[in-house]
């Protein structure tokens, strides 16, 4: 891992899951059993990074990425691929339109628990337990409901012809 900290969460998360699911296991069966958990651990992070960075690259193209206004809705502003501003680019406008309402369709056909899901991880920037506190579920619960919207989400983009 790279990232210092975030090794150390994972390291920590992990040696508590184990002391809270198996300490009741003999000391022998531990090491074999922390050595799991930590593979399981570090594969899910690589799972979620990618996951966070496919969706957040899609709503980052949505913002226009000038200033700091944190109120502003990146579906209000999308910039079509290329980097022009949308006033310089002919068509921009309506293919900003376009991709806003395709956007929005596919999100409502989602199941409210997806949807809720998908918008408080990747709109609202929300983690896990934050997450599973407001829609008052479990942690797993939240993880399947954002998986499920993400692959709906983007085979659906897909087939209306949005690449991601």
């Amino acid at each position: 891992m790279r990232e210092e900290q975030a090794a150390l969460d994972i390291v920590q998360d992990a040696m508590l899951r184990l002391a809270e699911k198996y300490g009741h296991r003999p000391a022998e069966e531990l090491p074999l059993l922390f050595h799991r958990i930590m593979q399981n651990a570090i594969r899910d992070y690589y799972r979620r990074q990618k996951v966070r960075s496919l969706w957040t690259t899609l709503l980052s193209s949505l913002s226009p990425g000038r200033g700091d206004d944190d109120d502003q809705d990146p579906l209000d502003t999308y910039e079509p691929p290329g980097g022009e501003p949308a006033a310089a680019a002919p068509g921009a406008e309506l293919e900003q339109a376009q991709v806003l309402e395709i956007i929005e369709q596919e999100l409502a056909r989602l199941p409210a628990r997806q949807r809720e899901a998908f918008v408080m991880r990747y709109w609202e920037e929300l983690d896990v337990a934050e997450t599973a506190r407001v829609m008052g579920c479990s942690e797993g619960s939240v993880k399947t409901h954002c998986s499920r919207a993400a692959h709906a989400l983007a085979a659906a983009l897909r087939a209306r012809g949005i690449t991601l």
